[in-house]
C-alpha cells in the first residue's frame, strides 16, 4: 500500500543545504499499526508530511496505492489526501462553531459524498469512538479526550486507506491518551492501517511494527513488543 524507496529531503537556508532525510526505504502494508518515533530532529515531523501528501518536494519514490505521489500535481494530491489518508493532529483543529457532527460531516462534503450519506458516515464514526451523546455539542463544549475522539471519527468517516496521527496524546492527560490509544487498537483490531507518529514510548507500546529515525535515516525497523 505504502512504498517508500530513496527518499531524501534537503532543505535550504540562504547559501546552505541542510539534509533532513537519508535515503529512506520502507514499506507498509494494509493492516499494519505502525509508530514511527525520533528525538526532536530526527526527520520524522518531514517523513509524516511526505507520507501524508503534505510536502512532495523530495528525490525518491513514494507509491500510495501504486500511485507515484511525488509526481503528482497538487490539485490532484489534494484529491489524493482527501480520498485516502486519515489525519489526526495533536491539537485536534476542530473548527469551533460547528457540532462535534458537523466537523466529522466536513471531509465528507469535499469528497462529494451526497448529504444523507454524509450523516449517516459521521453518526456512525462518532458512535464507533463512544460520543452517541455529544453530537451535538461544539468543541468548547467537550473534553480535550472527547474532542481527540472527534478527530479520529473525522478521520474514518472518509474510509481512508490508512489513519496518519502525529502526537495524538500529546495535548490529552494520561487516562485520555489511554483511551484514544485504545481506540486505535480497536480500530487496527477491525482491519484499519494506522500510522503513529510519536516520541512517547508509551504510545509506541500499543504498536505493533515500531520505527526509529536518527539524523534523517531509520536505525530500527522491527514488528513485535516495543522493548
Amino acid at each position: 500500500m505504502i512504498s517508500l524507496q530513496h527518499i531524501s529531503k534537503i532543505y535550504k537556508q540562504g547559501m546552505l543545504e541542510v539534509p533532513v532525510l537519508h535515503d529512506i526505504n520502507m514499506e507498509i502494508e494494509a493492516g499494519e499499526f505502525v509508530s514511527i518515533m525520533g528525538p526532536s530532529g530526527s526527520g520524522k515531523s518531514t517523513l509524516m508530511n511526505i507520507i501524508g501528501c503534505l510536502d512532495r518536494k523530495a528525490t525518491g519514490e513514494y507509491l500510495l496505492n501504486d500511485r507515484n505521489v511525488l509526481q503528482t500535481d497538487d490539485t490532484r494530491l489534494s484529491l489524493i489526501r482527501n480520498q485516502y489518508i486519515g489525519f489526526v493532529f495533536q491539537h485536534f483543529h476542530l473548527l469551533p462553531r460547528l457540532t462535534a457532527l458537523e466537523n466529522v460531516e466536513l471531509p465528507l462534503v469535499y469528497g462529494g459524498i451526497r448529504r444523507k450519506e454524509q450523516r449517516e458516515r459521521a453518526v456512525d464514526a462518532l458512535v464507533k469512538v463512544g460520543l452517541a451523546d455529544r453530537m451535538d455539542h461544539l468543541p468548547n463544549q467537550l473534553s480535550g479526550g472527547q474532542k481527540q475522539r472527534v478527530a479520529i471519527a473525522r478521520a474514518i468517516a472518509n474510509r481512508p486507506s490508512f489513519i496518519l496521527a502525529d502526537e495524538p496524546t500529546g495535548a490529552l492527560d494520561t487516562k485520555s491518551g489511554e483511551q484514544v490509544m485504545d481506540i486505535f487498537t480497536q480500530l487496527n483490531n477491525e482491519g484499519a492501517t494506522i500510522i503513529v507518529v510519536t516520541h512517547e514510548e508509551e504510545v509506541a507500546a500499543y504498536t505493533s511494527r515500531h520505527i526509529l529515525l536518527r539524523d534523517g535515516r531509520i536505525i530500527m525497523d522491527r514488528r513485535g513488543a516495543f522493548s
